[in-house]
């Protein structure tokens, strides 16, 4: 397996720390821990309600811009909580590119729940799934790997298959083969997450509390947020969830989530060496997809 692409910059608290003394001083204060450090971004809590998020390479500078032009349009109609910025800071001499300040998400990612403890999250993710997945303007974010045809994914997940880091890759084939071909998204594109998996979904009392990480946000094909149900879920909260959200008149919308979930289950057993609980969600999808198919 390989691991998180490498920072192209040497974040640490003393550079966040003059970001905020220089641009937002009420905040300057605050305590900041040491970072949190994803695939794209570097997170820094600040105090006890504030995250500090920036760009840890410039591939996801565009990704961070994204989320501050777009979480205050979407927020208002989401009723559940998302990191919708309270600062956006300026890139500076010593730091490129723009960075926010947003809250901390309140609750645990599902991620470190119990596969089968997750059922009371149903209700809030489909609710939370209808009020996004509506027609989005046409100069919503593109994004190349999230939203799109089938076909443009093809040559990616057949060469993660053939790099023998994915385990039952013959099988997974086999069931993209089969599922891939299916007819696209038959009406207008619509809002998505982008990167909806169980470690992005907060819960509380195991209750749908924030969704976070809305880098990947874009529009398309809803099937590709809907792959969540196998990254997140056994055989029974998937078809309730499934059931709920329904096939808005698209008869192959599952199938397509199904092979969205082999597309994002492969990434994550590829590219996980370095974070086991992503490499968990990719294993835990694999059985998922396999048992059904």
């Amino acid at each position: 397996m390989a691991g998180a692409p490498p920072a192209e910059l040497d974040l640490d608290e003393r550079l966040v720390a003059q970001l905020i003394r220089d641009q937002f001083p009420e905040f300057a204060r605050l305590d900041l821990s040491a970072p949190l450090n994803g695939w794209d971004n570097a997170m820094f809590r600040l105090g006890p309600e504030l995250v500090v998020r920036l760009p840890r390479r410039l591939l996801a500078a565009p990704l961070i811009e994204n989320e501050q032009r777009w979480l205050p349009v979407l927020a208002p109609r989401l009723s559940v909580a998302v990191p919708e910025p309270v600062r956006v800071g300026q890139p500076t001499s010593y730091y490129p590119w723009s960075w926010s300040i947003v809250p901390w998400g309140r609750g645990a990612p599902l991620s470190a729940t119990s596969v089968h403890a997750r059922g009371a999250a149903v209700e809030g993710i489909v609710q939370f799934l209808t009020e996004l997945h509506t027609p989005a303007p046409a100069d919503a974010p593109a994004n190349p790997v999230r939203g799109v045809p089938l076909e443009t994914r093809d040559a990616v997940l057949r060469g993660r298959l053939a790099g023998g880091l994915v385990p039952r890759a013959h099988e997974l084939l086999a069931r993209w083969d089969t599922l891939s071909t299916r007819p696209g998204w038959p009406h207008p594109p619509v809002w998505l997450h982008g990167d909806l998996h169980p470690a992005n979904l907060l819960t509380l009392d195991g209750r749908l509390s924030a969704v976070i990480d809305f880098g990947d946000i874009t529009s398309g094909d809803p099937a590709t947020d809907l792959s969540m149900a196998w990254l997140t879920f056994d055989a029974a909260d998937r078809a309730r969830l499934l059931a709920a959200v329904g096939d808005h008149g698209d008869p192959f919308l599952f199938a397509r989530a199904e092979a969205w979930a082999i597309l994002i289950a492969t990434a994550f057993a590829t590219f996980s060496d370095d974070n086991p609980a992503m490499a968990a969600i990719g294993d835990h999808a694999i059985r998922q997809l396999l048992g059904e198919a």
